[in-house]
């Protein structure tokens, strides 16, 4: 039985605690994906120096002979045994995933946004002290897949992202919009290039311990700023019971109500794009760091720092191109624009046997996150402000399935092409991104203007 979420102004309406100043989200986002990052390709790389001392390989400690060394079958071992525990940790937290992220969205909708951003941050504080666990202890690497559940069941940084898009729309016209989610991205790509930068050269000084506890300290640091410093972005927050399929039905409203039709079918379309520019951006992210460790690159740990600054580069870059090109250009061609460049960058990126082609791919990715703004800022333009939080709740189970996706398709796909052709998953990925560019190209040239249109608020 559903509880009564209550109408505004009535005994229903639940008060906001009190909070030491009304901060905005970046800086939360900002922390979280601070940390998150730190822990990421560290985790990567701890799971490939724990593979290897466990078979006795220790190639990639000597450049030279990790060159010579592209078809041992130990190394081949050990990039399979890496790939696989990070296919695990993925699809344990996306699986569960799936259903809190249709779940909490919503519900933020009538408690607002700061329940939802206590709740996911504590669930990434539990995970991160659970990977402190393992390092220090020498626990087995299962229990990082715990981690990944654990968070997930909590919201995981999908409900984050669901949290904070949707208070950016809260708050932003129409026309502010785009650029504001972009401003967002751009916070959240910052904190990933400094802790990239940092994550190297700290692994090279003092291993792996220290970068993990500075992830857990962020954290707590996080739980804290969202419980009693960020600012309520839902202007009168009722109660709301968590667990109701009322949540559910909310979001299913949106694809199938019959009021709006036309909207509806283009938010399906725009939904489906952004599931494939995910699904090549998380799939490529999480084959990257095996493939730059292993021959013929042989990268390792500041070089692997480097890689991950470069790949969270494009945050700034695509908000600043994004910002000048909005004068002259709709917001869909710049998207069109950054998804050939991408195109371009992943090819590069499938046939690079040296550094300096790698980071050259690197570069070519510019502008490639100014798509991801454009497709939730049209989304959010289809539907009404009440429906803000149910709308991004479906955007984080898109990027949740995406995920999922790209776990399914490029780490089985990466250890299966070892043989033949270690870059051909970032070559279908060039491939994935054709569609994206054909549905967004469509839609802005059959509707250029829908997303101005008024929609009445929903009851």
């Amino acid at each position: 039985m559903e509880g009564r979420a209550g109408a505004p102004g009535e005994a229903g309406a639940r008060r906001a605690p009190a909070v030491l100043f009304r901060g905005p989200v970046e800086p939360l986002l900002f922390l979280v994906n601070f940390s998150l990052v730190l822990q990421g390709p560290l985790t990567t790389q701890y799971l490939w120096h724990r593979f290897s001392a466990d078979l006795g390989y220790n190639g990639t400690r000597d450049r030279g002979n990790c060159h010579n060394q592209s078809a041992n079958p130990l190394m081949q071992k050990v990039e399979t045994l890496t790939s696989h525990w990070t296919l695990y940790m993925n699809l344990g937290g996306l699986l569960v995933g799936l259903f809190s992220a249709t779940l909490l969205g919503a519900w933020s909708d009538c408690v607002g946004r700061r329940p939802l951003l206590v709740l996911a941050s504590f669930g990434l504080l539990l995970q991160a002290l659970l990977n402190v666990f393992v390092v220090q202890l020498q626990l087995p690497v299962g229990y990082f897949v715990l981690g990944r559940i654990l968070c997930a069941f909590l919201g995981d940084f999908g409900g984050l992202l669901a949290a904070g898009f949707a208070s950016v729309a809260d708050v932003s016209s129409d026309r502010s919009r785009t650029f504001r989610m972009a401003l967002l991205e751009a916070c959240i790509g910052v904190a990933g290039m400094l802790a990239s930068l940092i994550g190297g050269h700290w692994l090279r000084a003092q291993g792996y311990a220290n970068p993990f506890w500075l992830a857990l300290a962020l954290l707590i640091v996080v739980v804290l700023y969202a419980a009693f410093c960020f600012g309520e972005t839902v202007k009168e927050p009722v109660c709301a019971r968590l667990f109701t399929l009322r949540h559910h039905r909310s979001i299913v409203q949106l694809y199938v109500a019959p009021s709006l039709e036309k909207s509806r079918k283009h938010l399906a379309l725009y939904s489906l794009a952004l599931f494939v520019v995910i699904t090549v951006h998380f799939g490529a992210q999480d084959i990257l760091t095996v493939y730059e460790l292993s021959a013929p690159l042989c990268w390792d740990s500041k070089l692997i720092g480097y890689g991950s600054t470069a790949q969270y580069l494009p945050y700034l870059t695509s908000l600043l191109c994004l910002w000048l090109l909005q004068h002259c250009l709709a917001d869909t061609w710049v998207a069109e624009i950054g998804l050939a460049l991408n195109i371009l960058g992943m090819v590069v990126f499938g046939l690079a046997t040296i550094t300096a082609l790698m980071f050259t791919g690197y570069g070519l990715l510019f502008l490639s996150l100014a798509i991801t703004p454009v497709i939730r800022s049209k989304l959010s333009k289809l539907v009404s402000k009440s429906e803000q939080g149910a709308l991004f709740s479906a955007v984080a189970c898109v990027n949740n399935l995406a995920m999922l996706s790209a776990t399914g398709i490029f780490n089985s796909l990466y250890p299966a092409t070892l043989n033949f052709m270690k870059g051909f998953p970032f070559l279908l990925g060039a491939g994935l991104l054709v569609i994206p560019a054909i549905l967004i190209g469509m839609l802005e040239m059959t509707h250029p203007h829908l997303e101005f249109q008024q929609f009445p608020q929903s009851p």
